[in-house]
C-alpha cells in the first residue's frame, strides 16, 4: 500500500514522545516493509455536531461539513494532517491511515438544519478532509447529506480531488438546475507519475479532468483549484493546467501556495527527501522566498498567497492565464429556495 508520509511524528500536545530505533533491525527489511506498510482503519466518530463555522478572514465560506477525520488519499503536502494532533494521533502515517467516520452525519445535518436560528447560506463540503476519499464508496455519508440538502434546497459547494464525485452527478445535476450547487476539482499536477508519489490514492490527473467534463456538460458549475502550488517542483505547471481545465469545461479557477503548518513540514520534507532529493533543496529554498525566510507563514491573507518576488510571479502569471483563457467567478448560490427540514426526532413545529 502506498502511503504519502512514512513517519510517526511526535504529536505536539502530547509531552512524553516515542522514538523508534530500529538500527539492530536494519537487516530486516521485511519487517521494516511491514511497519511503513499499514493498513487503514476505520473507527467511528461519535461527534455531536457536523457543521462548522469558521470567521477566518481569507476564507471564503462560513459553514462547512467532513464526514470523515483524516485522509486515505495521503497527499503528502496536506495542510490539514496536523489536525489528527488533537484526537491524540500524528500527522504521518496516523492522519491517513486511521479514518474517523460521522456515521450519523446526515442526521447530525438533519437536526442542524432544522434549528430555528439557521439563517440559510451555502454550506461547503471538505473544508478540511476530502468528502469523496475512497471511504465515500463504503459509507455514502457524503451521498446521505447531500439527498437531506436536495430535499431542502439547502445550497451547497464541494471541493474534492476525487472523481467519485461523479457518481453523485444525479443529485448535484438537479441541485444545480435550481443553482444550488457547485463543484470545485484540485487538480495540483497534469504529471501522473508526480500525483502517484504526491498523492498516492488520490484519482490521475486525467480522471479529474474527465470529471470536469462531465460534470460541466450536465450542468454543473465547475472551478478547477491549482492547489497546492509548490515552488520549485509544480509551479511551471499553471498555464499548462488552466487551458486543459478550460477545455474540459470549467468556468473558474483558482489557486493556494503550499502551506506547512506546524507538524505537515516534517512529513513534506521527508517526503521530499524520499521521492524528490534532485529538487529538495530548490524546493525549500523558494518556498522560504515565499514566506518571509521561513517555511510557513499563518498570517491572515498571507499564508494562502505567500509574499515576495516569486509568489508576486505565481500570482501573476496566473492572473494572465486566468484571463486569457476566459474564466470568470462562478455563479453565487440561491438560498432563497430553502425549506426547513423536519428534525431528527419527528417533532414538527407548531408555527
Amino acid at each position: 500500500m502506498r502511503h504519502g508520509s512514512n513517519l510517526d511524528p511526535p504529536n505536539r500536545f502530547e509531552r512524553i514522545h516515542a522514538e523508534a530505533d530500529f538500527e539492530h533491525l536494519e537487516w530486516d527489511t521485511e519487517y521494516l516493509e511491514t511497519r511503513n506498510d499499514r493498513k487503514i482503519e476505520y473507527l467511528r466518530d461519535d461527534s455531536k455536531t457536523i457543521v462548522s463555522e469558521n470567521n477566518s478572514p481569507d476564507i471564503p465560506f462560513r459553514y462547512s461539513i467532513n464526514p470523515y477525520r483524516g485522509c486515505v488519499h495521503a497527499c503528502a503536502y496536506c495542510y490539514a494532517r496536523n489536525s489528527h494532533e488533537y484526537l491524540g494521533l500524528n500527522a504521518g502515517l496516523d492522519f491517513e491511515t486511521k479514518i474517523f467516520v460521522k456515521f450519523d452525519a446526515a442526521k447530525l445535518l438533519r437536526d442542524f438544519l432544522s434549528r430555528d436560528k439557521w439563517v440559510p447560506e451555502p454550506i461547503i463540503f471538505s473544508g478540511v478532509t476530502d468528502c469523496y476519499q475512497p471511504a465515500e464508496r463504503e459509507f455514502r455519508l457524503t451521498r446521505k447529506c447531500l439527498e437531506l440538502a436536495n430535499q431542502c434546497n439547502q445550497p451547497v459547494s464541494i471541493i474534492t480531488k476525487n472523481a467519485l464525485v461523479l457518481r453523485d452527478i444525479d443529485l448535484l445535476q438537479e441541485m444545480a438546475s435550481r443553482n444550488l450547487a457547485h463543484v470545485s476539482i484540485s487538480i495540483t499536477t497534469l504529471d501522473a507519475e508526480l500525483a502517484r508519489v504526491m498523492e498516492p490514492r488520490t484519482s490521475i490527473p486525467t480522471s479529474r479532468l474527465r470529471a470536469v467534463k462531465t460534470l460541466a456538460e450536465a450542468g454543473i458549475p465547475v472551478r478547477v483549484m491549482n492547489a497546492p502550488i509548490i515552488p520549485g517542483l509544480n509551479d511551471h505547471e499553471a498555464p499548462h493546467i488552466l487551458k486543459a481545465a478550460r477545455e474540459a469545461g470549467a468556468t473558474d479557477a483558482r489557486y493556494i501556495l503550499l502551506r506547512l503548518p506546524a507538524t505537515v513540514e516534517p512529513v513534506f520534507q521527508e517526503w521530499l527527501d524520499r521521492t524528490q532529493p534532485e529538487c529538495r533543496d530548490r524546493v525549500n529554498q523558494r518556498v522560504r522566498q515565499t514566506r518571509d525566510g521561513q517555511m510557513s507563514d499563518a498570517t491572515w491573507g498571507q499564508r494562502m498567497v505567500g509574499t515576495g518576488e516569486i509568489a508576486n510571479q505565481i500570482r501573476i502569471i496566473f492572473k494572465v492565464f486566468r484571463k486569457k483563457y476566459g474564466f470568470c467567478n462562478l455563479p453565487e448560490l440561491d438560498s432563497s429556495q430553502f425549506v426547513c427540514p423536519t428534525p431528527s426526532n419527528g417533532q414538527m413545529k407548531l408555527f
